[in-house]
């Protein structure tokens, strides 16, 4: 399993290391049942704390990705479409908290913002037929 780790980017490196876990899970390379590096291991490949790389195995696992076998090691879990569509939706809300927050920091109205959006849907839309 190969991440990329930013230590210069504002994202904290147990999001980075999770992100990249649950998009391998989503694309299939890491199957259910798969067995993920020991906390030990892979902050002693990245060179990082243990303790960040299990901040990101207890995310993985509060939000059904990974389960921990106490003693025996984490693991991929079977995780269902609901979960991935659940991340996917996650994702793009939080992208549109920031652009509405940018939209009102340049004093665009809420008229003015969904009328931008149907334009934008409506010109995106028809590039696609």
């Amino acid at each position: 399993m190969q991440l990329l780790i930013n230590t210069s980017s504002m994202t904290p490196i147990y999001e980075q290391i999770a992100d990249q876990i649950k998009q391998l899970i989503k694309s299939g390379d890491l199957k259910e049942n798969d067995p993920l590096p020991s906390v030990r291991a892979l902050a002693k490949d990245y060179k990082i704390s243990a303790l960040t790389v299990k901040k990101a195995y207890d995310v993985l696992d509060d939000e059904g990705f990974i389960h921990t076998v106490h003693g025996k090691g984490s693991y991929v879990a079977a995780i269902s479409l609901n979960v991935v569509l659940e991340e996917q939706q996650k994702v793009l809300e939080d992208e549109l908290e920031e652009w509405i927050s940018k939209a009102q920091r340049l004093g665009f109205s809420k008229t003015d913002l969904v009328t931008m959006f149907h334009l934008l849907m409506e010109e995106k839309y028809d590039k696609s037929k």
